[in-house]
């Protein structure tokens, strides 16, 4: 076995020691892979203290060989101005290389830089470009990101279906943004028919990961009995949970509905709300 798999080896069991071990003297000895591990070591501080600029030391060596790992994570570090000054122009420059050697969250970050002009003129026509060649490989913020261009006819012409196609893909991967977007395309009936319960599913999966419009949605939906039976309880739990999370337009259905319940609904609504979040913990 070779001394960079020992490492690998180490590292995935959690024998951070062992891998830094093995990945040093490699990395030194200019083993791009090598390298980026080490940077991925020291930007997480597993097994050295955690350490941004030593990680971008190890990710451009590795970058600059060609490593399309490190250069998309060297691109990010530009982007947030982490362990680096902030630099959009040099985010996008990293960004692109890793993107044409087809790194998909590479490909995602560069539509979000067209998408927002960063270091870049504002182009959504090649912000769409970039998401979909990440969105095809599966990449679920990229699905997610076309789902909104084409909800929003950004960059392209506007089609329903198409958003829908795409955020539904996104969903099922776990995007938040995803699963909201399109649980309102099932109470508007925009893009697919329209489905109440499907909504409140979407609605769901979002506001237990605590997405406060997901769970201000959530909590209408059981207001309205629209999808769900009719649970003011389960209503002011999920508003209220909203409201938490400063969410203005939560405020006023709180309000609504402190005067169409008793004190001891409100009471059982708030003691759900509280063990809600304690096991969200």
């Amino acid at each position: 076995m070779s001394s960079f798999q020992e490492g690998v080896d180490a590292y995935k069991r959690g024998d951070y020691d062992t891998a830094l071990k093995e990945f040093r003297p490699l990395a030194e000895q200019g083993h791009a892979d090598a390298q980026y591990n080490l940077g991925v070591m020291y930007e997480k501080g597993l097994g050295v203290p955690q350490d941004d600029q030593e990680a971008v030391r190890w990710f451009r060596l590795a970058a600059d060989q060609g490593d399309a790992l490190a250069q998309s994570i060297l691109g990010f570090m530009y982007d947030k101005g982490q362990g680096v000054p902030q630099d959009y122009q040099e985010a996008v420059r990293w960004y692109r290389l890793a993107a044409e050697q087809g790194d998909a969250k590479a490909q995602t970050n560069l539509g979000v830089m067209y998408e927002k002009g960063q270091g870049v003129p504002q182009d959504d026509q090649e912000a769409v470009r970039w998401y979909r060649l990440a969105a095809e490989h599966g990449a679920a913020m990229a699905q997610s990101n076309l789902g909104f261009m084409y909800d929003q006819g950004k960059g392209v012409p506007q089609d329903y279906q198409e958003a829908a196609k795409w955020f539904s893909r996104a969903a099922e991967q776990g995007i938040v943004r995803a699963q909201v977007n399109l649980g309102f395309m099932y109470v508007n009936g925009q893009g697919v028919a329209k489905d109440d319960q499907e909504a409140v599913r979407l609605f769901r999966l979002a506001a237990e990961q605590g997405d406060a419009m997901a769970q201000s949605n959530l909590g209408l939906m059981y207001y309205k009995g629209q999808g769900v039976q009719k649970d003011s309880i389960q209503a002011y739990m999920w508003v209220s949970l909203a409201v938490e999370q400063r969410l203005e337009q939560a405020k006023e259905w709180v309000e609504v509905l402190e005067k169409e319940m008793t004190p001891a609904q409100i009471a059982e609504a708030q003691r759900l709300a509280r063990e809600w979040k304690a096991k969200g913990k």
